[in-house]
């Protein structure tokens, strides 16, 4: 039989927010016992800073230019196939617990569905009040229905009736009781956390509230793209706080309830892997831990996500664990992208590949090298900025070439060499001595967006 699918992802959180990334600020037991059983991949690139354009290129394994959501806020295409109903078309019960984000959720709306193949739906995008499908919601207030309708930090909630508990409660439940056991499964485990409010139940934030944790990577903007200057004063185009509201304290406070909702999150996933032990699904199930995109944390005088591209940003963790077909232990450091899951999770599946990614089974066995680049796509996503941002990055070598469209912006940007500076804190787009980098770099990022256009329309005849 093919293998079961169990894949794990949270919501903004930054690559180094795991101890198997090197952070040793931040308890992550259970994540770094599943990366020490599987394949850590250190570079793994979202194709979009923001949830929803780059949730869409997961689903779809395709690029944000290609599968037509740019930004939050705007649908998938109907006609668009996501690899979880190739799966449920070739036998898999497929469930989801949490957010999807594929369609507009402004306001508590409910999300509009496209054809998916999930039997097993259990829709909540986010733990505030708003849509009466919020499946959360009702779980929440068949424990406590003094709680509807009231005025609450369902951020803070005790443990045992957070968000992310229901998510690690529905997956469990998933896993023991609720499969067809006579078939394969894909399973997804969308939790919310770390995203913002900042806020974690306070047996988590205790643990981390006396630390002292490092300080934001400091950076004056001054060679940096205007945008940045704005953000910093204003996230989300004025609709949030931006950097230079907060202090040091509140900086400090900020960092531990983001590490408290990570650790909340990974003793869920503990709960989960023991489910899968105890269930003796293990060994035939492959299980990846990622996230959607990063969060800035004050970095660069920014917070949120948005219009920028650095590596808390667009940089996230990957953990694949297959026990039997892939070496415990194993660290991959080639460039490698969202749009690579559904592919693998297919191929695994036995099934043809489908979208712009590649296999990542052979780059995690040591049989294969990877494409080596990665794009990642802002077009003026979320609360919208007046004028426009619209921005594309590409990753190719040590190299990290940011552009700034002059659609309605001036043309500008940014270019790192992230071995001489990981903290990307030199910008040499300016630099005379880098100008033919620059150049060659633009023009191949120029033959990257004609490569992966959508040609997928029939051509019947010549003419």
């Amino acid at each position: 039989m093919p293998p079961n699918v169990l894949l794990i992802c949270t919501d903004q959180q930054r690559f180094s927010a795991l101890g198997a990334y090197g952070n040793n600020e931040i308890e992550t037991p259970n994540l770094d016992r599943l990366a020490a059983q599987g394949v850590l991949f250190e570079n793994c690139y979202v194709q979009s800073p923001v949830c929803a354009p780059s949730r869409a290129s997961l689903m779809t394994g395709r690029y944000v230019h290609a599968h037509g959501l740019w930004a939050n806020g705007v649908g998938l295409p109907d006609h668009a196939r996501l690899f979880s109903k190739d799966l449920a078309d070739a036998g898999y019960d497929c469930g989801l617990v949490g957010k999807f984000h594929l369609n507009a959720c402004f306001g508590g709306r409910s999300e509009k569905r496209l054809d998916d193949g999930f039997r097993v739906f259990r829709w909540a995008h986010d733990p505030y009040p708003g849509s009466s499908e919020n499946q959360y919601h009702r779980w929440l207030h068949t424990l406590r229905p003094d709680l509807a309708g009231r005025d609450v930090d369902y951020d803070t909630l005790p443990t045992d009736l957070h968000y992310s508990r229901w998510i690690g409660n529905q997956t469990i439940d998933f896993l023991t009781h609720s499969r067809d056991r006579a078939k394969p499964f894909l399973f997804i485990a969308n939790f919310f956390d770390p995203h913002h409010g900042f806020g974690a139940p306070d047996d988590y934030v205790r643990r981390y509230r006396a630390k002292q944790l490092t300080r934001p990577i400091p950076d004056d903007l001054a060679s940096k793209p205007p945008i940045q200057t704005e953000a910093s004063k204003a996230s989300y185009a004025g609709h949030a706080r931006g950097y230079t509201s907060y202090s040091p304290e509140e900086l400090q406070e900020v960092k531990a309830a983001y590490y408290a909702m990570v650790t909340l999150v990974d003793d869920e996933v503990g709960r989960i892997l023991d489910a899968l032990d105890a269930e003796g699904l293990s060994d035939d199930t492959l299980v990846i831990f990622t996230s959607d995109h990063g969060e800035m944390l004050g970095d660069h005088r920014l917070m949120l996500k948005g219009p920028m591209m650095y590596e808390q940003a667009v940089r996230v963790p990957l953990i694949l664990r297959w026990p039997s077909r892939l070496e415990p232990g194993t660290r991959c450091a080639e460039l490698v992208q969202w749009i690579d899951l559904a592919p693998t999770i297919l191929t695994a599946a036995g099934l043809q590949p489908r979208g712009q990614g590649q296999d990542l089974l052979p780059l995690a066995t040591n049989r294969s090298s990877g494409r080596g680049w990665a794009l990642s796509e802002y077009r003026n996503s979320g609360h919208p900025y007046d004028p426009p941002v619209h921005l594309t990055m590409l990753r190719r070598d040590q190299w990290k070439l940011v552009v700034q469209h002059a659609t309605s912006r001036e043309r500008t940007g940014e270019l790192y060499d992230l071995i001489a500076d990981p903290d990307e804190q030199q910008n040499l787009w300016d630099d005379p001595l880098h100008r033919d980098i620059r150049t060659d770099l633009q023009e191949f990022l120029l033959d990257v967006l004609v490569a992966t256009e959508d040609r997928t329309q029939e051509r019947v005849a010549d003419w």
